[in-house]
């Protein structure tokens, strides 16, 4: 029987990007105190929260995705995944392990702009800084991809005129390190957490140990419920401040079921409608081999970024493909590189009607309030897609020759970048769950982390912007306890 302690300064609800983030500011800049991170789902690696893409044997990665796919009767999403289940969003789907989503993401870090930023939080671009930091981002570990500057020559040509300097077209950055012998190590949790917080002798990660409720007393979070996963039993944690940095739907999920129901808890839900298209380059040579000798290259490979704009109301992700044949024709195999996907994310028309609710009379697979989701695209967001669709068109003809008739638009959910379900806003007026610093309105020493703080509509992938709001969040805690 594992021992959990009475009492800690801090209870970290998750142990994805966002709750590794405040494990780490709290470890660096108040180390005196006493923090716990406690996480539903198992240990994958070592360090804890690595990404499955830095296991090198295939089997074992398969084995520590099949663990992440939730309890037993869960459907399986992409590997690492589960799905909801439901109509709503077909697609939405989550990861049960030490590192969260962290562990199987893509490691896009862009840099939201115009309308996607938070206007009111005048520190954004210090706090971005401090996310690149502890995600150890780069733009630049495949400056060497085959094609990819001629790839980023091309998209510039097609979307650059009447841009702003910021949101031109470049590479995408990375949460990935690539070493002089080409080896290539991706971000997850366990980067953030960083040293500092595996060497803090005050800070316990618990897996396979779900948070049932937040203890509330007179205003004020002072605890939660833990129930251990390997024993079945419950513990209850004293703390002087809570974390709850599941995801956009199980935080709002746990504050549901602890009692804390703001007007605005599970609304304003947003996915980002997804559209994608294929093209072979035109007018490239053959490569013999990668210019770095990788022993191949990695589907992320040469990606390329087309930022949002107002203007253009939507996101590129344009990676390069790996080198594994793809016959296009009899005995035609294409250059390492030269086979290109485009991903168009839109920003979703955001609105309160757009949601995730609970059911105190059902259970999910874990014992807590079932989820239903109430979600729909509308007029304004159809015709974002189309506006999207065209956009992809442009880039496909500006690249090369697509491999497929026309675009594919993704089901709903299938981003996986569910936003706003615990957004921050200026005031306590119905329309956000939590303040500035992601402080819990009305319930003292609750603080709320992830995607789910986000409320804005987005196109960019949310990891950076999240774990920057956690820094802030963070910060406020290192100050006030």
């Amino acid at each position: 029987m594992r021992a959990f302690p009475d009492a800690v300064d801090v209870a970290i609800v998750g142990s994805g990007p966002c709750g590794a983030a405040y494990a780490r500011i709290l470890s660096e800049t108040r180390p005196d105190l006493r923090l716990a991170t406690f996480e539903a789902g198992p240990l994958l690696a070592d360090p804890p929260g690595g990404h499955v893409k830095n296991i090198a044997d295939p089997a074992a990665r398969e084995r520590a995705q099949r663990r992440s796919e939730g309890p037993g009767g869960s459907r399986r999403g992409r590997p690492g995944t589960f799905l909801l289940g439901g109509e709503g969003l077909p697609a939405a789907a989550m990861s049960t392990n030490v590192g969260g989503m962290g562990a199987h993401w893509t490691a896009a870090c862009p840099r939201p702009g115009d309308s996607e930023r938070i206007g009111f939080l005048p520190d954004l671009d210090d706090l971005l800084d401090e996310a690149e930091r502890l995600l150890g981002v780069s733009a630049h570990a495949f400056d060497d991809a085959p094609f990819a500057a001629e790839v980023r020559k091309r998209l510039a040509a097609a979307f650059d005129p009447g841009r702003s300097e910021d949101r031109r077209v470049r590479p995408m950055p990375l949460a990935v390190r690539c070493d002089p012998d080409g080896a290539l190590t991706w971000s997850g949790a366990d980067v953030v957490f960083g040293e500092a917080t595996r060497r803090n002798e005050r800070h316990t990660l618990f897996p396979e140990a779900l948070v049932t409720r937040v203890l509330v007393e007179d205003g004020r979070a002072c605890g939660v419920l833990v129930r251990d996963l390997r024993d079945g039993g419950e513990h209850e944690v004293r703390a002087a401040r809570v974390v709850v940095a599941a995801d956009a739907l199980r935080t709002p999920q746990l504050l549901w079921a602890s009692g804390v129901r703001p007007a605005a808890l599970g609304r304003y839900l947003n996915d980002q409608p997804q559209v994608v298209f294929a093209v072979r380059l035109r007018d490239v040579g053959p490569l013999e081999i990668d210019p770095r000798g990788r022993s191949r290259i990695v589907r992320q490979s040469g990606v390329s970024w087309v930022p949002f704009t107002d203007a253009e109301p939507f996101h590129g992700q344009v990676m390069q493909l790996d080198a594994s044949p793809v016959p296009l024709a009899p005995d035609d195999v294409p250059a390492p590189g030269s086979i290109v996907g485009l991903g168009w994310f839109c920003a979703k028309d955001v609105r309160a009607e757009d949601r995730v609710e609970f059911d105190d009379t059902a259970r999910d697979g874990y014992g807590m309030p079932a989820m239903r989701i109430q979600y729909r695209l509308t007029v304004r967001d159809e015709a974002a897609l189309d506006a999207a669709r065209a956009a992809v068109r442009r880039a496909a003809s500006a690249l090369g020759e697509p491999l497929d008739d026309e675009p594919i638009t993704l089901p709903p959910g299938a981003s996986l970048h569910y936003q706003g379900t615990v957004r921050m806003g200026r005031a306590d007026d119905g329309t956000s769950v939590c303040d500035p610093s992601s402080r819990v309105w009305g319930v003292e020493g609750l603080h709320v982390a992830g995607n789910g703080v986000i409320p804005t509509a987005t196109a960019c992938n949310p990891t950076l912007t999240s774990v920057a709001l956690a820094v802030a969040g963070a910060r406020r805690i290192a100050e006030e306890i």
